[in-house]
C-alpha cells in the first residue's frame, strides 16, 4: 500500500497536540446515503451462488511461497524478481483459462523509467449483452526490492502485496475453471504501485480512452493477517462513499466487509489502485483490506514474510469474495453505485 505507514507515524507522534491527518475530501467523490440494511435487501436482486470450499490453504501457500520468496529479491518494478513473477502469473493465467485482453498478458506503462507492465488477463462474460459490461478485480505484485544496511535485504513483500495478487489468482482460476459470469472480468495484477501508483494510473487511463464499459473496480491490498476483534472479515476503503458493503454482504449472506475509521483518517481511499479507476471512471472503485495499523508490522520492512501470513484467513477471504463477486457479475442491473 503506498505509503501509508509513514503517514501513521507521524500522526502518533503528534498525537498528543491538534495536528491530525487530513481525511479524504468526499467532495470529491460522488456520493449517496449508504442504504439502510432493510432497504439494501429489498433492492438486492440475489442470485443463487457457489457456496463450496474452493480455495484452500494449501492452494495459497503454493503461490504465496513463490511470490514472496528470496529468488525473486522483493519484486522491485522493472527488477528481474518481478520478470519472474509476471512469468508465474502468466503461466497461472494461461492454465486456469484467462485469455490476454491486449495483445498479450502484459500491459507495458508508459509512466516509469524502467520496462514494466501490468499483468492483464480475461474472462469474457457468457451473455450476449451483459459481456460488454466489465468488472477489474485487481491487486499490485510488485514490492520495494531491497533494503541495503540490514543483515537480510530482501523485502519479500508477502503481505504487502502478494496477499493481494494471490487473492486474485484464485478468484481468477474459480472463473477460468467454471465461467459462471454473465459480465466479462478483466483480473489485473499492476506494476509500480509502490511508485505511486503507476500502473493503475496508466492502464485506467488507457481503457478510458478506448470508452472501456466499466461497472466496478475490486482490488485486494494487504489481506494476509486477519483483523482483531471485528465483526466481519475485511474493511473496504470509500465505506462510506458507495453502497458495495450493504451489497456485497447481502450478496454474500452474511457480513463479510465492514467499516475501519482509521482507513478514512488515514485516507486509503486514495492510496491504493483502485483510486485511478475513480478518477477515471467515476464508478465504485474500492480496495479490500484486512491491514488495521495494530496486526502488522512489518510494513515496507524486511519482516514481511511468510512465516508471518495466515494463509487459513486467506483462503477464507476467497471463498467468501466468490459468492459475492459471483452475484455482481450476475445481477441483471448494476446495483452497487455511488
Amino acid at each position: 500500500m503506498y505509503r501509508i505507514i509513514n503517514v501513521f507515524f507521524l500522526v502518533l507522534f503528534f498525537s498528543c497536540g491538534t495536528t491530525k491527518l487530513k481525511e479524504t475530501n468526499s467532495s470529491t467523490i460522488k456520493t449517496n446515503t449508504v442504504l439502510k440494511e432493510e432497504e439494501s435487501v429489498k433492492e438486492v436482486n440475489v442470485l443463487p451462488i457457489s457456496n463450496n470450499i474452493f480455495s484452500t490453504s494449501d492452494d495459497v501457500s503454493r503461490i504465496m511461497s513463490f511470490l514472496a520468496s528470496d529468488d525473486l529479491q522483493g519484486r522491485d518494478s522493472g527488477s528481474e524478481g518481478i520478470e519472474k513473477a509476471a512469468v508465474f502469473i502468466e503461466k497461472e493465467f494461461k492454465k486456469n483459462g484467462l485469455t490476454p485482453y491486449f495483445s498479450t498478458y502484459r500491459d507495458t506503462i508508459s509512466n516509469f523509467k524502467k520496462p514494466a507492465f501490468n499483468v492483464v488477463g480475461l474472462i469474457e462474460g457468457n451473455d450476449p449483452e451483459l459481456k460488454k459490461e466489465f468488472l477489474i478485480i485487481g491487486a499490485h505484485y510488485d514490492h520495494i526490492g531491497q533494503l541495503p544496511g540490514t543483515t537480510d535485504v530482501i523485502a519479500n513483500g508477502a503481505n504487502d502485496n502478494a496477499s493481494g495478487t494471490t487473492t486474485v489468482m484464485e478468484i481468477a482460476r474459480y472463473f477460468g475453471k467454471t465461467k459462471k459470469n454473465k459480465r466479462s472480468i478483466l483480473f489485473v495484477l499492476f506494476t509500480a504501485e509502490e511508485k505511486g501508483l503507476l500502473g493503475s494510473k496508466h492502464l485506467a487511463k488507457k481503457l478510458k480512452q478506448e470508452n472501456f464499459n466499466l461497472y466496478t473496480m475490486l482490488n485486494y491490498e494487504m489481506v494476509g493477517v486477519p483483523l482483531i476483534g471485528k465483526d466481519y472479515l475485511m474493511y473496504v476503503t470509500g465505506y462510506e462513499s458507495s453502497n458495495l458493503a450493504d451489497i456485497g454482504n447481502a450478496y454474500a449472506n452474511e457480513k463479510i466487509i465492514g467499516f475501519l475509521p482509521k482507513a478514512k483518517e488515514f485516507g486509503l481511499f486514495k492510496r491504493s489502485d483502485n483510486y485511478p479507476f475513480h478518477q477515471e471512471f467515476n464508478v465504485p472503485s474500492q480496495t479490500f483490506c484486512t491491514f488495521d495499523f495494530t496486526n502488522f508490522n512489518h510494513y515496507h520492512n524486511v519482516g514481511d514474510e511468510n512465516e508471518l501470513m495466515d494463509f487459513e484467513h486467506m483462503a477464507n477471504i476467497i471463498n467468501k469474495s466468490i459468492p459475492m463477486i459471483e452475484a455482481i457479475v450476475n445481477s441483471t442491473t448494476k446495483e452497487i453505485k455511488y
